[in-house]
């Protein structure tokens, strides 16, 4: 049998097994990091992950453990580093949390020192060595914890913060591991293979999960209500695409040129944080930080990675992994009124209408965030008959960067439904005309040639006087496109799936749109 690890899990396997034997669902696409027992053998990082019942906390090592918890920790092969008994969490309250005993040769001060929130300090109880205690600072506060001169701080938290607060007293660290590091990673690597052989100590770690700012069960703060939003709706897929690899960071820019603000205040980049920044060009972007630097006020933090660390330091650029935030995103906007009172009510939330009668669409929600609705438990929303909804299929690989126009000036691009005035409706034509950011370029794409068929929806480009003007015309025509221009001056982006409805439609309304795929 072959022995390795699966997200933390020991197993063993038959030999001859591939890796995709073991992860026979994980998209194809998505990358996995692969860790070979060696590398971590002899990876010298100052990083440690400690794995407890309530989740993972990460530890930057600035003083030396004792001997005992050194032989706790993993060299990375799944039967390295046993433990010859677990840790306990012995005592927790606001400021402080304790686990352990075991014995050290540590000398008590006899004295109060300071303390910082993530601090990690060995201190022992009743000033005996042989009840020594690993004790994590969950506040700021001044005590006397048994620890050595200078108070005896040999570590602080880098990464699973919130962990802390989660911890009850049937709690324990069940495990303890040094984290590779990309420099370490010559023999660790990223890949879509799926007929790998596993060999004996891989460390195989198939997605990474954070935690957003200011969530953890049984409280909400919504400090970080407007940025958290922002990152749930980024990775409401679940996928984590990097644009950029850097020495401290990896970034994903999909949702680049988002209108986002600073929230919160200054918070250090450890390794694990995740920022949206608010400036610049890559304005919206979401970064992963695999090293320590300090803050900025160009990024609100807005979560912290509680598993899969590794995988965020060897990813590359072009490379996709599952990325999962906790909370899931609440937005019901573009859901069915029947389909979301049932998932309100499956995330303990309580919903309320403006109008319960027929089938009708939700095209507002108040609180608008997830933190909010969380929050307060609760969610008010505005609604339309369904009828009043018009589909469109888009075609991104004909025109991508018109359909990305089209999604950011309609809402598209942030919920699943959009909206755009009517300018004008005359004979076979329905011409809208949403708010068009000032210096948007349109540039000639997926223009016609011979005809145009029935239905098409088209974007006027920056040849015509009308750029950003967007159309559809129900009958075919050789001579014009959907926005009444001629055919260089048109880049058709997609198609009315109901052009029935268009007619009813009356100059001056919003037309609600929500897409279907292919």
């Amino acid at each position: 049998m072959t022995k390795i690890r699966l997200d933390g899990e020991r197993l063993e396997v038959p030999e001859g097994v591939m890796l995709g034997d073991i992860i026979p669902g994980h998209p194809p696409e998505c990358s996995v990091a692969v860790i070979r027992p060696a590398d971590t053998t002899s990876a010298a990082t100052r990083n440690i992950r400690v794995t407890t019942t309530a989740g993972e906390v990460v530890i930057e090592l600035t003083g030396v453990l004792p001997s005992v918890l050194q032989d706790k920790i993993s060299a990375g092969a799944p039967d390295a580093g046993t433990h010859p008994e677990i840790l306990i969490l012995k005592w927790a309250d606001r400021q402080a949390a304790a686990f352990g005993p075991f014995p050290t040769d540590i000398v008590p001060e006899r004295s109060p020192h300071h303390y910082a929130r993530g601090d990690v300090i060995l201190g022992c109880g009743g000033y005996d060595p042989e009840q020594s205690f690993l004790l994590f600072s969950k506040a700021p506060h001044i005590a006397d914890h048994g620890a050595a001169t200078g108070g005896a701080i040999i570590g602080r938290v880098v990464s699973g913060m919130s962990v802390l607060e989660d911890w009850k007293p049937t709690d324990a660290i069940t495990f303890m591991e040094r984290i590779v590091q990309s420099a370490d990673a010559s023999n660790a690597f990223a890949t879509t293979r799926r007929d790998l052989l596993l060999e004996e100590g891989m460390n195989i770690i198939t997605y990474v999960r954070a935690r957003a700012a200011g969530y953890r069960e049984g409280e909400v703060d919504t400090t970080w209500a407007q940025s958290v939003e922002h990152l749930l709706l980024t990775y409401r897929t679940g996928r984590y695409h990097v644009s950029l690899d850097a020495s401290t960071h990896i970034r994903d820019d999909r949702m680049r040129e988002s209108e986002v603000f600073y929230e919160g205040e200054p918070h250090s980049r450890f390794e694990g944080t995740v920022t949206i920044r608010v400036s610049g060009r890559n304005r919206g972007s979401a970064y992963i930080y695999t090293d320590d630097i300090a803050g900025s006020p160009n990024h609100t933090a807005v979560g912290s990675v509680e598993h899969g660390i590794e995988l965020a330091h060897i990813a590359g650029a072009g490379e996709t992994f599952l990325f999962n935030v906790e909370p899931a995103q609440f937005d019901i906007r573009g859901m069915a009124l029947s389909d979301a009172k049932a998932f309100a009510e499956n995330r303990g939330i309580t919903l309320n209408s403006d109008d319960d009668t027929g089938d009708r669409v939700i095209i507002l929600q108040t609180p608008e965030t997830t933190l909010e609705i969380l929050a307060e438990k609760k969610v008010s929303v505005t609604t339309i008959p369904i009828s009043q909804v018009i589909y469109v299929e888009l075609f991104d690989a004909e025109a991508p960067l018109s359909t990305y126009i089209f999604r950011s000036v309609t809402g598209l691009r942030w919920h699943e439904i959009g909206e755009m005035p009517l300018l004008i409706h005359f004979d076979d034509v329905s011409l809208f005309q949403p708010g068009m950011k000032k210096g948007t370029n349109i540039n000639k794409e997926n223009t016609p040639e011979g005809s145009v068929p029935a239905n098409m929806i088209a974007i006027t480009n920056d040849s015509r006087k009308s750029a950003g003007l967007i159309g559809c015309r129900t009958t075919e025509n050789t001579e014009f496109g959907p926005t009444s221009e001629p055919f260089e001056g048109t880049n058709i982006i997609g198609r009315v799936c109901e052009p029935e409805k268009l007619s009813t439609l009356k100059e001056g309304s919003i037309v609600y749109i929500r897409e279907v795929t292919r």
